[in-house]
C-alpha cells in the first residue's frame, strides 16, 4: 500500500493486494461459517492466538480482515472491530 494514496484510493484498495493468480483487485467474499484445523493442537493454538488464522466467521474471516485493514487505513487506526447494529436482531411485536 502506498503512503501517498488519497482517501478515495484507500477506500477502494487498502487492505488487499491483487490476487497473484487471477489478478483480481477486489477481495472475494468468503461465505463460510467455520474453518478446518490441521490438528487439535493447531485449533488450540488458533484459539490461544499463538498462530494467525481463521477460527469462526463471527470472530474473523478473510473478508472481514480486509474490511478491518481498510477502515484502519482510512481512519488512521490500528485494529478496528466492525460489528452490526443490534437493531437487526430485534423483532417487532406480533
Amino acid at each position: 500500500m502506498s503512503n501517498d494514496w488519497k482517501f478515495e484510493t484507500l477506500s477502494v484498495h487498502a487492505g488487499y493486494s491483487p490476487d497473484p493468480t487471477t489478478r483480481a483487485v477486489v477481495p472475494p467474499i468468503y461465505q463460510t461459517a467455520a474453518y478446518a484445523f490441521d490438528s487439535a493442537q493447531h485449533g488450540a493454538d488458533l484459539f490461544d492466538l499463538k498462530v494467525p488464522g481463521n477460527i469462526y466467521t463471527r470472530i474473523m474471516n478473510p473478508t472481514q480482515d480486509v474490511l478491518e485493514q481498510r477502515v484502519a487505513a482510512l481512519e488512521g487506526g490500528t485494529a478496528p472491530r466492525p460489528c452490526s447494529s443490534s437493531r437487526s436482531a430485534t423483532r417487532p411485536a406480533t
